[in-house]
């Protein structure tokens, strides 16, 4: 019953404080003089990442199961996961530009796991006796905290595809140059001395290095996971349905989603190719990820489905 309530609590704290990050998010990227308010959202998503790890810690001790049964508690892992990977963004010191592409996609996605649309769905019960297992923590988590990643480093490519088309972004230019610029100011850089124009074109080019390279990275680290989790998931399923691979919808459209990523892998490795064109691809596989996520879901249908909006499996 404490933690019954706790989670409840947790719930409540974390869907406001995600509301007031929001507006913080939104004020932060239209006024970025305000360097207070971007100070006060970071502490912000601090707290609510706080909230939501022990909102998962009281939820896995009242049910006595991995908190990945069904769509909320998979949205909410999903949410923890983008706030881990903001975080290293903040501990990086990439705060000025990568963070402000990750943040909200950790905080939409809470918003919308603790509203009402779907805490009235879920309802947490005994597990069916096919998700009675030591692989359940062990395939799900990977799958999740693979998507987390991928979509986060999908976001970063898209955003660099913006950026490399679109040159007089006004809105992109205050929000990635400003703090650097005026940075370099106070620091009487040589810089000062160049045209404004100059000064833009060299953090442009600087920013798309560093969506680049993190992007690049956060991918594969979503690849490594993406198969980890597709690997166990197959050990899991010889084991309940007596086969290794059954060309379930979802595990069908796991498959496609990793050989999405293999293509932006392989054209990394390619150097006659620029960095726009595996960005083209890893925004096809950012479309790819949520049809692979809520497909299912949605559809009701497949192994890996146990009613309607019930179960995330892969």
């Amino acid at each position: 019953m404490i933690f019954s309530t706790l989670e409840h609590i947790l719930t409540h704290i974390s869907f406001s404080m995600v509301s007031v990050v929001i507006t913080l998010q939104l004020i932060t990227l239209l006024v970025n003089e305000i360097v207070g308010l971007y100070y006060s959202f970071e502490k912000g998503m601090i707290i609510t990442f706080i909230c939501l790890t022990g909102l998962l810690i009281s939820h896995w001790i009242y049910w006595k199961h991995f908190p990945l049964s069904d769509l909320y508690e998979s949205l909410i892992f999903l949410s923890w996961s983008f706030y881990i990977i903001h975080m290293i963004f903040y501990l990086k010191k990439q705060k000025n530009n990568l963070s402000a592409i990750i943040a909200p996609s950790a905080i939409f996605t809470q918003g919308f796991a603790t509203s009402g649309l779907l805490t009235e769905m879920h309802q947490s019960a005994i597990l069916v006796p096919a998700l009675q297992s030591q692989w359940l923590m062990m395939h799900v988590s990977m799958m999740v905290l693979g998507y987390a990643a991928l979509l986060c480093g999908s976001l970063l490519s898209i955003a660099l595809l913006i950026i490399t088309f679109k040159k007089d972004l006004i809105i992109l230019n205050d929000l990635f140059f400003f703090g650097e610029i005026q940075y370099m100011n106070e620091k009487g850089n040589i810089l000062q001395s160049t045209s404004p124009l100059s000064v833009q074109n060299y953090y442009r080019s600087r920013l798309i290095e560093q969506l680049d390279h993190w992007g690049y990275c956060v991918i594969s680290l979503g690849f490594i996971f993406l198969t980890m989790g597709i690997l166990s998931g197959a050990v899991w399923a010889n084991e309940a349905w007596g086969s290794y691979w059954n060309w379930d919808p979802k595990e069908t459209w796991a498959f496609i989603t990793w050989t999405i990523f293999a293509i932006y892998l392989h054209i990394r490795t390619n150097k006659n190719l620029q960095s726009a064109d595996s960005s083209i691809v890893a925004f096809i596989g950012f479309l790819i990820i949520w049809i692979c996520y809520f497909g299912v879901n949605l559809l009701g249908i497949g192994l890996h489905s146990y009613g309607s909006f019930t179960l995330t499996l892969n």
